[in-house]
């Protein structure tokens, strides 16, 4: 877990870059049975500045899933690119997706739950081996479309309007 703890006390208020490489090791670390196993390249910049930390996620690589039909394994490519804005606060918590407060004590940023968490996020949820896809896609283009038409008469006339020409 040290790996992914950014030291932010010791960093300049600039610019840092740190590249992972995120593998069945790192997965196994967080014991979720969605992603077993993966090898994936991580690029994380962290831009400090005064009242803020703002970080920069792009990663990209394979995810090794489980099929849902038939039980096999694939690989399922996943690319990605978010930004969490770490801001300095006097009571730590989450203000959304993409901010969080975090105290001027705090020492260390454990960025590897962060990209554990995007990569879950990226994971369909129907997993369909690639060789099954355009069998599914088939069905779902056939039952998941509803067509409704109405014919509209243009020479009907409401019943109503009808009775009020005949008092002409």
């Amino acid at each position: 877990m040290s790996e992914f703890s950014v030291n932010i006390i010791g960093l300049a208020k600039k610019q840092h870059t740190f590249t992972y490489r995120l593998n069945e090791a790192f997965f196994n670390q967080y014991g979720n049975q969605t992603i077993a196993k993966g090898d994936f390249d991580a690029n994380l910049t962290l831009d400090k500045r005064e009242t803020l930390i703002e970080a920069i996620f792009e990663i990209t690589g394979n995810a090794e899933l489980i099929c849902d039909r038939s039980l096999e394994p694939f690989l399922h490519p996943i690319s990605l690119h978010r930004k969490v804005i770490f801001k300095y606060g006097e009571e730590p918590g989450e203000v959304s997706d993409e901010i969080v407060i975090i105290t001027e004590e705090q020492d260390k940023l454990d960025v590897g739950q962060y990209m554990y968490e995007f990569i879950v996020l990226e994971v369909p949820i129907k997993k369909i081996h690639p060789k099954f896809q355009k069998e599914d896609n088939d069905e779902e283009s056939e039952d998941g479309k509803l067509v409704y038409q109405t014919k509209v008469d243009e020479n009907a006339i409401d019943p109503r309007w009808e009775k009020l020409k005949k008092l002409k």
